[in-house]
């Protein structure tokens, strides 16, 4: 792979990880509020968190993907 198209690689995933970042936040936000609610549908706060921990996820093999290891 040539470092241009490392570099373009980079920049794709950088964005990637921006957009799962704000779904991340997102998804938090309509947590916040569903649990703000009289009478909250446990079953649907019981999948967004879910959800939010598979985006988690998604973000840190991203985060790992883009940060190289340093071996000292």
């Amino acid at each position: 792979m040539s470092k241009s198209e490392k570099l373009n690689r980079n920049e794709v995933l950088r964005i990637e990880l921006a957009t799962l970042r704000q779904e991340h936040e997102d998804l938090d936000h309509a947590i916040d509020a569903l649990h703000g609610t009289v009478n909250p549908d446990m079953l649907r706060l019981q999948r967004m968190k879910r959800q939010k921990l598979a985006l988690k996820d998604q973000i840190r093999r991203l985060e790992d993907e883009i940060t190289p290891d340093i071996i000292a």
